[in-house]
């Protein structure tokens, strides 16, 4: 091999693998799993297992959300798929919501997962078309989520026993 070949390979990899690290340090993946995901959704060749977003589906509409969560967690395991983390977070708000009082834990994590939700989102924002749904997009359901955090005398009110579930 020539030197000058050598030294533009050894400039490719350099400069591959500084582009790795940045991506990287910006990314902060957690998993390998978040590693794998984030590198092919760099190239657009990043894909949910749609057999388990159907089974977190199934668990969803049955009102069984951890089950659902897991099953979605399963399909999307990058956590880059912007309708999957909506229903993750949407399954937490679920499973978090009271007549009396709402889980203030399990809405911090819809908040989590409705922002992941809308960064992977082109637009910015989710919208899905679930009839089953009565909060369609990421705003809507944001904030009912903010809702259901903050402290209101309107808390107080007996009647919010009666409130419908979203």
């Amino acid at each position: 091999m020539s030197p000058r070949l050598v030294r533009l390979v050894g400039l490719a990899v350099a400069a591959g693998g500084g582009a790795l690290l940045l991506w990287l340090y910006a990314a902060q993946p957690a998993t390998l799993a978040e590693v794998r995901g984030g590198l092919t959704s760099t190239v657009g060749l990043y894909r949910i297992d749609e057999q388990a977003f159907a089974e977190g589906l199934d668990h969803f509409r049955a009102d069984r959300f951890v089950e659902a969560r897991r099953a979605f967690e399963r399909a999307d395991p990058a956590r880059r798929d912007a309708t999957t983390q909506f229903y993750i977070a949407y399954a937490f708000y679920r499973q978090g919501w009271g007549r009396v009082y709402n889980d203030d834990v399990l809405f911090r994590a819809a908040l989590e997962a409705l922002d992941r939700a809308d960064a992977n989102a082109s637009e910015g924002r989710v919208a899905v078309d679930d009839a089953n749904l009565k909060l369609p997009s990421s705003d809507l359901l944001r904030a009912e989520v903010e809702r259901g955090l903050t402290r209101e005398w309107s808390d107080l009110n007996p009647l919010r026993v009666l409130k419908e579930r979203q």
